[in-house]
């Protein structure tokens, strides 16, 4: 059987993963750390849970100190991009670990926080950095970072990437590297939209598959459950008091859907807390933490946090509602039986979500086991009860949600002004659409002198230079 001792490894690697209690490498690691020690462009595909992030972390420390060398002011020598805070976060603690003696430098970008650490912390040039894509952005606008210096540029999560929308400023990012650089694509899956991306970025790139895509853990029990979609909260807090369930993660569709099922959990005795994209970094923090130590029972999150939280002995993942994405149920489900160990599932599915259901079993090529509680009288009553402790959200219609909704609210009406900006008043009135553009214009002036009052420290950054706002890049995290 493989050792990481094997892969030939650095000594200092080999000792962190030894303090760690790592002995054997899973098989994307496996597989993907010799290709990356060489050199060469690597597209892993392998679900959410088999170890990726050691997969791409163990041999980009093994070669930074094979040539250790000091990194260029304002640059890095290796670069990973994430698609949320919390996985950035995650992914910069698992290089801090497991490069613990040798001697590197690490540090995090993204959204939510001030600038101010950020830059003090890329000033003299940084060995890995994790970012989000948005806020690495406003950097490279300031002058504050550069991608002169980048030796290895790393997608994690490619997919969810796209679900985000990152796409284009994953292109911008990508146009300013070196051109000499090794590039490194890890996904769940890999959707077209993905793979045309993969083509025009990875040079005759190895290629390692781990499972087929969009299937999901064979250590998952899953489960789906019929019900009325008004019904679903007291279904909720009857699974969730069942003393199987030790601490779970319930995912919601929507931002206000978290906070009101949080809401009602709590009021009901159920210890909660929820985590979506409008949680201000410490918010998000504290209840993760919380999650961890034991401190509630459940965390009811977007699926912004589907892929940013690695919490052992996850028992439950509930789908409170179905991702509107079918490759979002791989990567919710896969937050239980991690570390070789099992979890169960627990899909929730009302009428209106069915198109929903035929398109997660057709794209993981499986039919769910299924229970139906529709009619039940002992949820009708306790779901009057549930009006009462919060009152339920207004119905969407899951096949029109759009997953970029899940950015925080003030970044999403900064993107729509600068929308608006472009658009004023056009097509008002027919023939005044000379003066209507001429009114956005002049809300345009407005809403500049005012951002900083509107829209809060964190969001807006360092002061910039004058010039025409359409071209300012608008974070989304």
């Amino acid at each position: 059987m493989t050792q990481f001792s094997d892969l030939g490894l650095a000594k200092p690697l080999l000792k962190a993963l030894a303090d760690k209690g790592y002995t054997q490498p899973t098989p994307i690691q496996e597989k993907a750390i010799p290709i990356v020690m060489s050199g060469k462009d690597l597209l892993g595909i392998a679900q959410t849970g088999t170890g990726k992030t050691a997969a791409f972390a163990l041999p980009i420390l093994h070669r930074l100190a094979e040539d250790k060398k000091q990194a260029p002011r304002r640059g890095f020598r290796a670069l990973v991009l994430s698609p949320t805070r919390e996985l950035a976060t995650q992914i910069a603690d698992n290089f801090k670990a497991y490069g613990a003696h040798l001697g590197l430098t690490v540090a995090t970008i993204y959204g939510g926080v001030k600038y101010g650490p950020q830059m003090k912390a890329l000033a003299a040039g940084v060995d890995v950095v994790v970012a989000t894509p948005g806020r690495l952005m406003d950097h490279l606008g300031e002058k504050s970072a550069h991608l002169n210096g980048v030796e290895i540029f790393v997608l994690d999560e490619a997919d969810q990437m796209l679900d985000l929308g990152f796409v284009v400023p994953i292109r911008k990012i990508a146009s300013q590297l070196p051109k000499e650089r090794q590039n490194l694509f890890f996904s769940a899956t890999m959707p077209g939209e993905i793979g045309k991306l993969a083509g025009e970025l990875l040079k005759d790139p190895a290629q390692v598959s781990i499972t087929p895509q969009a299937t999901t853990v064979e250590r998952i029990q899953q489960s789906l459950i019929f019900v009325e979609a008004q019904r679903k909260r007291p279904l909720l807090a009857e699974v969730l008091s069942n003393f199987d369930v030790e601490r779970s993660i319930v995912f919601t569709r929507t931002k206000r859907g978290a906070d009101r099922v949080a809401k009602y959990l709590t009021a009901s005795g159920i210890e909660s807390a929820s985590i979506h994209g409008d949680k201000t970094q410490g918010q998000r923090e504290r209840a993760l933490a919380a999650f961890k130590a034991g401190e509630v029972k459940a965390l009811v999150a977007t699926d912004i946090a589907a892929r940013g939280i690695d919490v052992n002995d996850i028992s439950h993942v509930i789908n409170y509602e179905l991702p509107n994405v079918p490759e979002a149920y791989v990567h919710r489900i896969g937050r239980t039986a991690r570390k070789g160990k099992d979890g169960v599932a627990i899909s929730f599915c009302s009428d209106d979500e069915r198109s929903l259901l035929k398109d997660i079993e057709k794209a993981t090529r499986q039919r769910i086991p299924s229970f139906d509680r529709r009619n039940d009288k002992s949820l009708a009553a306790a779901a009057a009860v549930a009006d009462k402790l919060a009152p339920a959200e207004k119905r969407v219609d899951p096949r029109k949600a759009d997953p970029r909704n899940d950015v925080p609210s003030e970044l999403r009406r900064q993107r729509n002004r600068n929308r608006n900006r472009n658009g004023g008043g056009q097509g008002k009135n027919g023939g005044g659409r000379q003066g209507g553009q001429g009114k956005g214009q002049n809300q345009v002036q407005g809403q500049g002198q005012n951002q900083g009052k509107a829209g809060g420290g964190d969001f807006r950054g360092p002061k910039r230079a004058a010039g025409p706002a359409e071209k300012r890049w608008s974070p989304i995290d």
